[in-house]
């Protein structure tokens, strides 16, 4: 039995602020010179307002995206339910016979600093170390997994015991697969830069239908609530899909209190919240799918020393949590352990 603390650096790093402005024919709106940064959620944002031909014009309504924002007065406006990351507050104006908008682009970090989190190793089981892992979720007890490379990517459940892989389909050469969730006894998973995802039934693995991509360019990790698909697509976000249709309702970006976070990679879904590997950093971010803040982070760097080194072991990636146990199963590409964890009260 292991137990280790997180070193927090990794996500901590410094921030960048976006302060252009677009103009309407009769108003600009920008950010306030005097305006602290970086920009949080829950911030008063202190705007300048400049009136090309009067100064008549009074607000009608601020708002980011759908979310209309409290008004302390004309130039000053509160930050509150709004989703994190490059935004557009469009403000609305009018003298009491014309209506005129204008908009500018923000960049909005969390408000809150991620909480770094201890975890305790209880069990360590065997893993198979030509897979090359993508994608790891439970589903009624057992493990599935989807594994990359060209030429080398496959599906399979996994007795995670003994590490015996019970099922397994190849996807053609020509796909590098990529992250798994199931769903209504259907395993859903995607591809790199094909695409192309794949839906399986979850008892036979028989090829249920494809789909396309939309808006999110490249396939990495998938999750669900119950209810939609969670996608990254190694960038900062993580598109929203419904899981009948794949079409995309929206995206977070995800953020801590100073910076965006990319490369967001393998996602799981964990009483409520959404656990993600980050690509190349050998830890877990955990967070918040209303807005995309990163709530907490987990270190697992120090669980790489303890596997097989070879010339082609890779970084940390694969999540699964088991809903009896309540435990986490983790992973990495060519790993050949399987490591069972506990998330400990901070």
């Amino acid at each position: 039995m292991y137990k280790f603390c997180c070193v927090g650096f990794i996500f901590l790093l410094p921030f960048s602020c976006n302060n252009a402005s677009s103009s309407a024919d009769d108003i600009i709106v920008k950010i306030s010179s005097k305006q602290q940064k970086p920009i949080q959620l829950g911030d008063t944002l202190r705007l300048e307002i400049i009136e090309k031909k009067h100064d008549e014009m009074q607000p009608i309504s601020y708002k980011i995206g759908a979310i209309s924002l409290p008004v302390l007065d004309k130039a000053t406006v509160i930050l509150t339910d709004c989703m994190l990351g490059k935004q557009t507050l469009e403000a609305t104006f009018s003298d009491g016979k014309q209506t005129t908008t204008a908009s500018v682009a923000l960049e909005i970090f969390s408000d809150r600093t991620p909480s770094l989190l201890k975890y305790e190793v209880l069990q360590t089981y065997p893993h198979d170390m030509n897979a090359y892992t993508q994608g790891l979720e439970f589903y009624n007890d057992t493990l599935y997994e989807s594994t990359g490379q060209y030429g080398n990517s496959s599906l399979r459940s996994v007795n995670f015991e003994t590490g015996e892989v019970l099922k397994k389909t190849a996807l053609d050469k020509k796909y590098f697969g990529e992250g798994i969730t199931i769903l209504n006894n259907k395993i859903y998973q995607l591809t790199w830069q094909e695409n192309t995802g794949f839906v399986y039934d979850v008892n036979t693995f028989s090829e249920i239908q494809s789909f396309d991509y939309h808006q999110s360019k490249e396939g990495w990790g998938l999750c669900n609530d119950g209810k939609k698909l969670y996608k990254s697509d190694g960038t900062e976000k993580i598109w929203m899909l419904d899981p009948a249709t794949f079409q995309e309702s929206g995206f977070i970006q995800v953020s801590t209190n100073t910076r965006m976070i990319e490369s967001v990679n393998e996602l799981e879904w964990v009483s409520g919240k959404i656990y993600a590997n980050i690509y190349q950093r050998n830890a877990i971010a955990v967070i918040n799918p209303k807005h995309g803040g990163v709530e907490a982070v987990i270190d697992l760097s120090a669980l790489k020393d303890k596997v097989t080194q070879h010339d082609k072991l890779d970084v940390l990636n694969g999540i699964a949590y088991h809903p009896t146990r309540k435990t986490i199963f983790v992973t990495g590409k060519n790993w050949d352990k399987l490591f069972e964890i506990k998330i400990l009260e901070e």
